[in-house]
């Protein structure tokens, strides 16, 4: 079977996590220069990511204004040809009252001569 003892087990599992823990230890400490030089990029993409929101946040503002000024324009070009729109009924009702007293004058003078004919001709 297995030749080997749980002593030879129990060292070689202490040996791994002493290997483990050396090489966790082993790492360089980080040169300060490269820390500053790491925290200026750092500074400088969050910076940028700044700049990028803000200018988001603007355009986003912008095209708002833009939306708002279109539907106050659509809506004052809606009222104009509605007020259009109320003219033109007016005059079309004022000519259609014009039209009609003038078709019952017509009617009236016509009513009138075949009475003043049927008088004449009775007499």
């Amino acid at each position: 079977m297995n030749d080997t003892s749980f002593n030879e087990r129990k060292e070689a599992a202490e040996k791994a996590k002493r290997a483990m823990l050396e090489k966790f230890r082993a790492k360089p400490a980080v040169d300060p220069a490269q820390a500053a030089a790491r925290a200026e990029q750092a500074r400088a993409r969050e910076a940028k990511r700044a700049a990028a929101e803000e200018k988001r946040k603007a355009r986003i503002e912008s095209e708002k204004l833009a939306r708002i000024i279109a539907a106050q324009e659509a809506a004052e070009a809606a009222a104009a040809e509605a007020a259009r729109l109320a003219a033109e009924a007016e005059e079309e009702k004022r000519a259609a009252a014009e039209r009609a007293e003038i078709l019952a004058f017509e009617q009236k003078a016509a009513r009138d001569l075949r009475y003043a004919n049927r008088k004449a001709r009775n007499k």
